[in-house]
C-alpha cells in the first residue's frame, strides 16, 4: 500500500506555486468559460478581455467572475514583484556592505603602508645622520680634494685600461704535403719489361 506522504510530496499546501520565477511561469487557469493558459500577465489580459466582452453582452455575473479571476492573478503577480524587489534590495544592501568592508580594508592597508613608509624614512634618516657624524646637511663632512693627484685610488677599470692590448698569436706553418716527385720509389718487379 502506498503512503499518503509520497502522494502529497509534490503538492503545495496553500495552492501557490513554490520557487521559481512566477512572473515568467506558465499557468493553467480554470475559468468559467474553460481553461486559460499563459503567464500571469497573459492570463490577466485574457480575463480582462473576457470581462469587457461579458459587460458588453450584459452578463453582469460572468463579467464580475472574470474580473475576480483577473484580480487574483494581478495580486499574485504583484506579490511576486514585491518579493523580487525585496530580494533585490537585500542583495544590493549586501553588496553595499561588502563594498564598504572592502573600502575599509583598503583604507587600513593604506594607513599601515603609510606608517611603514614613515618608519622606514625615519630609519634611513637616522642612518644618514649616523654616517654623516650627526651633520644634518649631507656632504658637509671632510671631503678629499679632487685636485690631489697622488691620493687618487686606482679602480679596476683603470687597471684594465692600463694593460697593453693583446696581440694576436702567430700561427705555426703547416707541414708541407709530400709531392708526387718525393714519393717513395715503387718496388721493382721481376717481370721483364717489354722492348720498345
Amino acid at each position: 500500500m502506498r503512503s499518503s506522504k509520497s502522494r502529497s510530496r509534490g503538492k503545495n499546501r496553500n495552492n501557490r506555486p513554490s520557487g521559481g520565477n512566477i512572473i515568467n511561469r506558465v499557468f493553467d487557469s480554470s475559468g468559467p468559460d474553460g481553461k486559460v493558459r499563459g503567464t500571469p500577465q497573459q492570463i490577466i489580459e485574457k480575463y480582462n478581455q473576457l470581462h469587457r466582452d461579458a459587460q458588453l453582452s450584459g452578463d453582469r455575473v460572468n463579467a464580475e467572475n472574470f474580473a475576480q479571476h483577473a484580480e487574483h492573478y494581478l495580486r499574485m503577480l504583484a506579490e511576486a514583484q514585491r518579493e523580487m524587489d525585496a530580494k533585490r534590495e537585500e542583495q544590493e544592501a549586501q553588496n553595499r556592505e561588502r563594498q564598504a568592508e572592502r573600502d575599509r580594508r583598503q583604507q587600513q592597508d593604506r594607513e599601515r603602508q603609510a606608517e611603514r613608509d614613515r618608519e622606514r624614512d625615519a630609519r634611513l634618516k637616522a642612518q644618514e645622520e649616523a654616517s654623516n657624524g650627526g651633520d644634518d646637511v649631507p656632504g658637509s663632512g671632510d671631503q678629499p680634494d679632487v685636485d690631489s693627484g697622488p691620493e687618487l685610488v686606482d679602480t679596476p677599470e683603470d687597471a684594465e685600461a692600463a694593460k697593453p692590448a693583446r696581440k694576436p698569436r702567430a700561427r705555426k706553418p703547416k707541414a708541407p704535403k709530400p709531392d708526387d716527385a718525393e714519393a717513395p720509389p715503387e718496388p721493382a718487379s721481376d717481370a721483364p719489361e717489354a722492348a720498345e
